[in-house]
């Protein structure tokens, strides 16, 4: 160990210099499947809200990925498209589901987002997530979870969720596949399925949320059967000749709370995706209920047992690469990506020559600056711009909260709208803003999100805008748009 830390001090030592610095960011990457990557930068997946009623990509994904495209990211990763539409995290998601096959109109505009995001020579890679029992309230106030136990982030309404069947589990497992299928067929480079944040296939890995007694609660090995099913039946559905194509998964260290998925859990099960021949694991962390994920695990330790981790530039940046270290060392052969954080490119350059991670994830920078990625691999910046929570002046009547927890929550409101609505306004061939308004930025994001919910069509769900009863009684709507039918 001693011999390790001291050449990866060389290492660091080698990169000081401003003209070596960049040449491993630079650097191409071949996933084991074959796909190939012009560089380390990684456009992480973000939520979009861009579909159409029928939850189809339409001209404002096209731009958005378009302008990311442009950027010089090595590879790209979609917002979370859904396998059911009934259980979205949010109203303006794309979905895939069963009868997507022979839903011309949707593969069409799956190509056209493809050819989009691919403009530029980077990968395109598609987030395929289920809500589960973080499903937006506004489409649907009953979701589903390993069981019924109730989400409970500060101040988002989330339903009572009722315990899936097996039969459900079999059928999400199925859904993964034909999605996987569908993402290939469509030109894309590969699947990444989103096993963080307290959605449906990290939820099960959490005992806090896990309470079954069946063949998928339990063990550890237990509460990660869904997951590898879900990994095995997608690999299995985009083998075959053509292209290569990636199956990836995006996997907490830790859940950062307790009862929670722990970081010695999370290690193995990143060796048993390993075994399942897993093509890149990208880290993260953090759910609704702790959200780590957005500004550390540092900014919410008060709401954990997690212990501190210090304050240098490294940590205080990629505050995920202390726990991918680990899991890093506990793989032979998996490219691991690292998201949070991460904004200069000393601290980029570090972690990737000192061997903690093959590929840097990349989120809020590009929303304000989004061919961020060209500028600082062509030498222009050293560092991204940060549009942090932390940086945003309170008004002089509440400059008190950022003194408490509470102050932190409203930072993270406020960067989560931020982020948003600068990528609705890419969507929309504007240029991203860099001003954060602290509580109209929130407004503007809530109202986009509710007119969403209402104008979605053949859905059979109830939601506090989706379907939802009007004051006489009768339902919004809930109609069929020129014969298109997806469910």
């Amino acid at each position: 160990q001693l011999l390790a830390r001291l050449a990866q001090v060389l290492i660091l030592c080698s990169i000081a210099d401003p003209s070596v610095m960049g040449e491993i960011t630079r650097s191409p990457l071949e996933l084991p499947c074959g796909v190939k990557l012009p560089n380390r930068l990684v456009k992480a997946a973000m939520t979009e809200g861009l579909a159409d009623p029928l939850s189809r990509p339409g001209e404002e994904l096209f731009k958005l990925y378009r302008t990311w495209g442009e950027g010089g990211c090595g590879a790209m990763i979609t917002g979370n498209i859904q396998i059911d539409r009934r259980y979205m995290e949010r109203p303006g998601n794309v979905a895939i589901e069963p009868s997507s096959a022979n839903d011309q109109a949707l593969l069409d505009s799956l190509k056209k987002m493809a050819e989009a995001g691919k403009c530029e020579g980077s990968a395109f890679i598609v987030q395929l997530g289920h809500a589960g029992r973080q499903t937006t309230y506004m489409v649907n106030k009953h979701p589903v979870g390993p069981s019924a136990v109730k989400s409970q982030p500060i101040g988002l309404p989330m339903g009572d969720p009722r315990a899936m069947t097996l039969g459900e589990i079999r059928d999400a497992v199925s859904r993964f596949a034909t999605a996987a299928k569908v993402c290939r067929d469509a030109g894309f480079d590969g699947v990444q399925l989103h096993a963080a944040h307290g959605y449906l296939l990290s939820s099960f890995l959490a005992p806090r949320a896990n309470r079954r007694t069946d063949e998928y609660g339990g063990t550890l090995d237990n509460r990660a059967r869904f997951l590898l099913e879900a990994v095995k039946e997608a690999k299995q559905a985009v083998s075959g000749e053509g292209p290569p194509f990636a199956v990836g998964v995006k996997l907490n260290c830790s859940d950062f709370l307790k009862g929670g998925l722990e970081h010695d859990e999370a290690i193995q099960v990143a060796r048993w995706l390993e075994d399942a021949g897993i093509d890149f694991i990208e880290v993260s962390g953090g759910s609704y209920e702790n959200p780590s994920m957005m500004l550390g695990p540092e900014a919410f330790k008060d709401m954990t047992s997690v212990r501190s981790l210090g304050t240098s530039t490294q940590i205080r940046e990629a505050y995920f690469l202390h726990f991918a270290k680990d899991i890093k060392a506990a793989l032979s052969k998996t490219p691991v990506m690292v998201t949070g954080g991460f904004r200069s490119k000393q601290v980029m350059e570090a972690a990737l020559a000192g061997g903690d991670a093959d590929m840097i994830g990349l989120g809020r920078p590009l929303c304000g600056m989004p061919d961020a990625c060209k500028r600082m691999l062509k030498g222009e910046i050293d560092t991204m711009p940060r549009y942090e929570g932390e940086d945003l002046r309170l008004p002089w009547y509440l400059s008190w909260l950022q003194y408490v927890m509470v102050g932190n929550l409203i930072k993270l409101g406020a960067t989560q709208a931020w982020t948003c609505n600068s990528i609705i306004r890419m969507g929309q061939g504007k240029p991203p803003t860099t001003e954060v308004n602290l509580l109209g930025g929130i407004k503007e994001y809530e109202k986009h999100d509710q007119d969403k919910a209402r104008a979605l069509l053949n859905l059979d769900t109830t939601g506090s805008f989706t379907n939802a009863p009007t004051k006489k009684g009768c339902c919004k709507r809930k109609k069929e748009a020129d014969g298109d039918q997806l469910r």
